[in-house]
């Protein structure tokens, strides 16, 4: 599988500088593999690391893992991007869910 890229700019910009750093971490730890890391996204590459199959599925499965550990599965939801890449969307809240 080609690059993929996992889009945090919501993440970053709602929860800080330390929850992308501990899904970083967290992926690292799960996937162990290289991970870049920008302003805005993450991105892994898999084929740099020989022997190591990822699919889009698992890696959706740990993303959503990453926010059920860090109590976050509430404020946002993983959903897929273009080609090769997921985006981490804050959850719109309705106005009867705020009462």
């Amino acid at each position: 599988m080609a690059r993929i890229v996992i889009d945090v700019h919501e993440l970053r910009s709602k929860s800080g500088n330390e929850a992308v750093e501990d899904m970083t971490a967290f992926l690292k730890d799960k996937l162990g593999i290289e991970i870049d890391v920008s302003s805005s996204e993450i991105s892994l590459d898999p084929e740099k690391e020989k022997g190591k199959g990822l699919s889009r599925s698992h890696l959706r499965v740990l993303l959503k893992k990453f926010l059920h550990k860090t109590e976050l599965r509430e404020d946002f939801h993983v959903i897929a991007g273009k080609e090769n890449s997921f985006i981490i969307k804050e959850t719109k809240v309705t106005e009867e869910e705020e009462k």
